[in-house]
């Protein structure tokens, strides 16, 4: 049994996705995560401050080195992707502190695979303000800029899915 059906255990996986490759994954991870799980859009998450849950898994895609800022989103919307307001990053920055068990991934193109990613940086982040990692960051391929998916990168969510789920079960 995974960690997320254990009785009374939540989970909560935030993203922010332009093109649907971050969607796509997220989904697959609480798909893996199991009964408990359930993935929502960063302009649809309840404030970092207010979230009371057992694991928050928070993904984003790679832009510009790291996570997005109202540039490169804006960047993105001119080239096709979806307009998106708001970011993880402004989601996190909106908070003060969190004590959340934590888990960060994010989409990443496979060529040119270029240095830094979002999903470091927003761990980075969340463990500034207090959460504790209970995986290192983890990065998911995409082919150019806007994807698709490489082909296993949604089951490798789904699996990433069901390990953090195992590991909330032997922490909790």
């Amino acid at each position: 049994m995974s960690g997320a059906e254990h009785r009374g255990r939540s989970v909560l996986v935030v993203y922010e996705s332009a093109w649907g490759n971050t969607r796509e994954i997220a989904e697959a991870v609480a798909d893996g995560l199991g009964v408990g799980a359930r993935a929502v859009a960063v302009a649809d998450a309840p404030p970092l401050a207010d979230v009371e849950v057992d694991l928050l898994v928070v993904g984003g895609p790679t832009h510009a080195f790291g996570m997005s800022r109202a540039s490169t989103r804006e960047d993105a919307h001119q080239r096709g992707g979806a307009q998106l307001e708001v970011g993880i990053r402004e989601w996190m920055d909106a908070a003060d502190s969190c004590g959340l068990p934590v888990a960060t991934f994010d989409t990443h193109t496979r060529h040119p695979n270029l240095p830094g990613t979002a999903s470091k940086a927003a761990a980075r982040k969340l463990t500034a303000l207090g959460c504790r990692l209970v995986a290192p960051p983890e990065k998911f391929w995409v082919n150019g800029a806007e994807g698709p998916l490489l082909d296993g990168e949604t089951d490798r969510a789904r699996q990433w899915g069901k390990r953090l789920g195992g590991a909330l079960g032997s922490s909790g």
